[in-house]
């Protein structure tokens, strides 16, 4: 447990060393206060939009995060050389794994975090608020999303290049966001095998849908019941653990070549 903890740690001064939180977070606040000095429609200083385009912002960089930093852990450890003395020390496959997993997956959370203490300070000191409870939940669901993310990215850098396993990352969670959640309406027009395979492909697919409480937070609708949130959470970790059983699976017989990638 020790030596995966050290190699979280490596991911995360590197990604502070990078100042990637630093240039993502001005960014978030400078959107936020452009945000609020515009009164469209004379909707007040706080309007719904606002904290909505804050979380939506809050999202999008959390995944862009979490996919950029997971997907060149083990491509950069490759083309650098460095994967050799650290399998030598020795560190297990497994543990190489999970560190680098666990290392993307609380960079990518911590930045998150950050960035919604930013929107609630900013909400706040303009005299908006967010329901303490549901913002509870809505985070904490988010960090669990998070972890599929980066478990799903580190699985494709096993075998892929970090530019190839970035962009079919991109492309399966954000097919996972918008197509999965529409598959019921496609079921409803469709007849024999294509119906049964849509039902097959809905039940196979994470859905990233249940960890999304922007709507509920936003709009100050209250939290989910705890039971509900603790069976997402139940599911996310499952599906995280497939994803990484899959990336040990396809990591513990791979080859390095001593020849750097492009």
């Amino acid at each position: 447990m020790r030596k995966i903890l050290v190699i979280a740690g490596i991911v995360w001064m590197e990604m502070w060393r990078r100042k990637t939180l630093h240039v993502l977070g001005i960014l978030l606040a400078a959107t936020l206060l452009l945000l609020f000095s515009i009164n469209i429609s004379g909707l007040g200083r706080i309007p719904g939009y606002v904290k909505e385009t804050g979380l939506l912002l809050t999202w999008l960089l959390g995944w862009i995060m979490g996919i950029n930093i997971a997907v060149r852990q083990l491509p950069q450890e490759e083309k650098r050389g460095t994967v050799y003395a650290m399998l030598a020390r020795p560190v297990g496959r497994g543990q190489l794994l999970l560190g680098k997993w666990l290392g993307a997956w609380l960079a990518a959370t911590g930045a998150v975090l950050c960035f919604y203490a930013l929107n609630v300070l900013i909400v706040g000191g303009f005299g908006g608020r967010f329901g303490a409870v549901a913002l509870l939940q809505a985070v904490s669901l988010h960090g669990m999303l998070l972890a599929m993310i980066t478990a799903l990215a580190v699985a494709l850098s096993v075998r892929l290049t970090q530019e190839a396993a970035a962009a079919l990352s991109y492309i399966a969670t954000a097919a996972m966001f918008a197509f999965v959640p529409r598959i019921p309406e496609f079921v409803a027009g469709a007849e024999g095998w294509r119906q049964t395979a849509m039902l097959i492909l809905y039940t196979a697919m994470p859905h990233f849908e249940l960890f999304d409480m922007r709507p509920r937070v936003v709009h100050l609708h209250g939290p989910i019941r705890w039971s509900t949130w603790a069976l997402i959470l139940l599911y996310g970790a499952m599906i995280t653990t497939i994803l990484l059983t899959a990336a040990w699976l396809a990591f513990r017989n791979r080859h390095f070549s001593r020849t750097a990638k492009d």
